[in-house]
């Protein structure tokens, strides 16, 4: 299926672009890697060509690409090839995730007559198993971590603990599991193994001794097809949390330019092992103490925090890939590469660190992202340059954030000469990022990015999970936001005309008597009456919970400026039916009118008092692990829902009987949904009594 733009696009003759030969490229992805791809084939004057499903047709990539093609499922290979074929495209850029390490796909794109902008198959292949992996590298003189591997190992048996089991088939974090002791191995391995299924169609695991906190360290590599490899320097990517990278920065702080060599050295060999072409990631575990490190994996693509690397060295890592795959040499070597001031990078996603970062959703109501800046004379890497802030985001206003998707939204990225100055420019960008209808973890970005331990440089995989407590915000909402809400929806009721401008009123503020005026405000730290009497935009009078608030609010350009006891703080807002939605310096909030009736009916996640157990997040019904009947133990699993690629396990809140279980595997199920709803049990009560 073809749109207007994209059937006359299509009609036209096609010219041959720059690498040579390549006038479309089609991209086998979606999001912001598609709408970065896209900004690099414009500047090399080449088509662009994205695909689509059905519930992506209105998304940013499908509008910025020249041309748009809907297909079934991006993971649907015959559908993308002939796609591809349909389209005209020379070349099919995969970008990450997906399909991006799927040697099947590349082998279809070359029996098709279309270039794969990527590794061989046999790279893909032989880098793509981890167990493969580790023995290629090794046997190159690589340094590996100890470990077993199906189907050889048998590691249900595996003794050496703290131990770490992952999808051999693997990637991103996805399915990797911990395990302290022998008593967790059973659920690991089966938990790793169901998530290695869904999500790479490979069950096959692998276990390996977990180094406790090490620093976690990656080496770019670039291959031609001429023989020449070369490193672009470390990213250093410790900053994780469940094996998911969250904020990156090249070069490490750790990392001095004898261990780059070395480190670089054994990325390149790894790479010539497998006859390696194009960019990819040699990944390293690094004993911050010793400095001993360990090869872990290769990525055989693009990495999500290429844009670092891209910032330090002044290359354009998408351009050198569609050279290569066009059969062009590199045109530089080793002594060539110079890596220039400090980036730093971080990742945007629709999750709520306050309920255990599991995943949001929901419309992009509004979205502010800061404006990309530019380098002085000498570029990035050269002399005068200033601080730079890239985004790299497939948001668009209006759009909508599922459930189906990687819940990475946006990259907030930044350069400057030092990297104390790369970090505050990280933190101004961010707080000048807003996504108003989806929570988001911005905040939280903004405290790990100022905390001392980053700041330091004193960087390990465990430091977010030993931290969590001074990074993720309570889930208290300031008065002033309260006060805020409760001015906008007295100066604009629900159901007025006049949506989310809360001046626009037909009949201008409505004065009433000289009474007060109570909004019962829910929020995610429970209920509050907050009480108005006045003018809003002058001197109203505000009380919180019976507390007297000075209060005013007046329009500010695109926003709100809002005074609560003589402290002005300016937000950006918008309406969604009953709930008023709040955001300032990166943060938001979501306010709505209580319309249940008792505080203590306020929808909640598993744990309710009344035994109901709902869905902490929009997703989709994996497992049912009770059955209606049963009798249940608090903590007892009884559902498990997944959403954007990650499982959560919600539990019976108390001792009963499983009453009423209206769910299904498949299912599709919103924030709170009833899952369950355990009766407590009578008999068991009796007894004990």
């Amino acid at each position: 299926m073809t749109n207007a733009r994209s059937a006359e696009l299509l009609e036209q003759p096609r010219e041959a672009g720059s690498p040579r030969g390549f006038g479309r490229v089609l991209i086998a992805n979606r999001g912001e890697i598609a709408v970065r791809i896209i900004r690099t084939l414009r500047g090399l004057g080449i088509t662009s060509v994205a695909v689509h499903t059905p519930s992506d047709a209105t998304a940013r990539h499908v509008v910025e690409a020249d041309i748009a093609l809907q297909v079934p499922k991006y993971l649907d290979i015959e559908a993308i090839v002939a796609a591809a074929r349909d389209s005209g495209a020379e070349a099919v850029h995969p970008g990450y995730g997906f399909l991006a390490e799927n040697a099947e796909f590349a082998r279809r794109c070359a029996e098709a007559g279309l270039v794969f902008v990527g590794p061989p198959p046999a790279a893909i292949e032989a880098m793509g198993d981890k167990i493969r992996a580790k023995a290629t590298v090794s046997a190159a003189g690589v340094p590996v971590v100890p470990g077993g591997a199906e189907p050889g190992d048998a590691i249900a048996e595996w003794a050496d603990f703290p131990a770490l089991i992952k999808p051999s088939a693997g990637g991103g974090g996805k399915g990797m599991v911990l395990v302290r002791s022998a008593a967790e191995l059973p659920d690991a391995i089966e938990s790793a193994r169901r998530t290695a299924r869904a999500a790479f169609g490979d069950a096959t695991l692998l276990i390996e001794r977990y180094v406790e906190n090490p620093r976690h360290i990656e080496i770019q590599v670039l291959a031609d097809t001429h023989g020449n490899v070369v490193h672009l320097g470390e990213r250093e990517c410790s900053l994780q949390r469940r094996h998911q990278k969250i904020i990156e920065e090249a070069p490490s702080p750790f990392v001095t330019p004898e261990t780059r060599a070395r480190m670089g050295a054994a990325a390149v060999e790894a790479a010539r092992a497998v006859g390696y072409t194009g960019a990819g990631t040699v990944e390293f575990i690094v004993d911050g103490g010793t400095g001993a490190y360990h090869f872990m994996e290769m990525n055989t693509r693009l990495q999500v925090e290429h844009p670092v690397t891209e910032l330090v060295t002044g290359l354009d890592l998408v351009e050198l890939q569609l050279r290569v795959a066009a059969g062009e040499r590199l045109g530089f070597g080793q002594d060539d590469v110079r890596l220039g001031g400090h980036a730093v990078e971080a990742r945007v996603y629709a999750e709520d660190p306050a309920r255990g970062f599991l995943p949001s959703g929901g419309p992009v109501l509004v979205l502010r992202e800061p404006a990309t800046t530019h380098p002085g004379a000498g570029g990035p890497a050269g002399p005068g340059a200033r601080a730079v802030v890239r985004v790299d985001s497939g948001l668009a206003e209006g759009g909508v954030v599922g459930s189906e998707f990687d819940p990475m939204l946006s990259k907030v990225v930044a350069w400057a000469p030092d990297r104390d100055t790369a970090l505050r420019a990280l933190d101004r960008a961010l707080a000048h990022t807003a996504v108003l209808g989806v929570v988001t973890n911005i905040p939280f970005l903004r405290a790990l990015a100022a905390h001392p331990a980053v700041v330091a440089g004193e960087l390990d995989t465990g430091l977010v999970e030993r931290a969590l407590p001074e990074l993720v915000p309570g889930v208290g909402v300031p008065e002033e936001v309260l006060a805020a809400a409760a001015l906008v929806f007295h100066a604009a009721p629900p159901g007025s005309r006049g949506g989310d401008d809360p001046w626009d009123v037909a009949d201008g503020w409505r004065l009433g008597e000289a009474a007060w005026t109570t909004w019962r405000l829910e929020s995610r730290d429970g209920v509050h009456a907050v009480q108005v009497r006045g003018l809003p935009e002058k001197s109203a009078e505000v009380r919180i919970d019976g507390r007297d608030v000075p209060a005013a609010i007046r329009a500010n350009g695109s926003g709100l400026a809002v005074t609560i006891g003589g402290r002005t703080g300016h937000y950006l807002h918008a309406r969604q039916g009953d709930t008023l939605w709040l955001g300032r310096d990166g943060d938001s909030w979501a306010v709505t009118r209580h319309l249940i009736g008792d505080p203590g009916d306020r929808p909640g996640a598993a744990g309710a008092g009344d035994g109901v157990v709902r869905s902490p997040m929009p997703g989709t019904v994996l497992l049912v692990k009770a059955q209606p009947g049963e009798r249940v133990s608090q903590g007892q699993p009884l559902v498990i829902v997944e959403a954007m690629k990650m499982e959560h396990t919600v539990t019976a809140p108390h001792d009963g009987v499983l009453s009423e279980l209206p769910v299904k595997p498949g299912q599709p199920v919103g924030m709170d949904a009833v899952l369950a709803v355990v009766a407590p049990d009578t008999a068991v009560t009796s007894e004990e009594a």
